[in-house]
């Protein structure tokens, strides 16, 4: 039997993240000129701490009241329970815990260390390369 392609084959392994003290203004603005949907949160060691999602963005609007600047960082913002994946669990594995999840991308951790991301358009390249026609 061939072996199931990993986590590791199709995820990203330079992705962007931000800081919890990063203000959610320019977080916003950083999703917004990276043309990503969500980025990791990490601290100095590179442990992931969170996950801002556009989702979590929203967030700003309804914060806000009349014309205020919504304030606060990305910290107050973030997503904290998290769903992370191991960089050698197969792609299959993967794409079952975005079917029973909502979010568009999953950390790829190692001893708490982020080490990639991997998104749902990760899991199609993975069907097309492998699937058979």
């Amino acid at each position: 039997m061939a072996k199931l392609p990993s986590v590791r084959e199709y995820m990203d392994t330079r992705p962007l993240n931000l800081r919890t003290d990063t203000p959610i203004l320019d977080a916003v603005d950083f999703l917004l000129e990276n043309h990503i949907t969500g980025a990791p949160v990490v601290d100095d060691e590179g442990q992931i701490v969170g996950l801002l999602s556009e989702k979590d963005c929203l967030r700003l609007i309804a914060r806000g009241v009349g014309a205020d600047t919504p304030k606060g960082s990305v910290g107050d913002f973030m997503a904290t329970e998290l769903s992370t994946i191991d960089p050698d669990m197969n792609i299959y594995f993967a794409a079952g815990v975005f079917l029973s999840h909502t979010m568009r991308r999953l950390p790829v951790v190692d001893k708490g260390k982020l080490i990639g991301v991997i998104t749902r358009f990760d899991i199609l390249r993975a069907i097309h390369n492998g699937l058979p026609r």
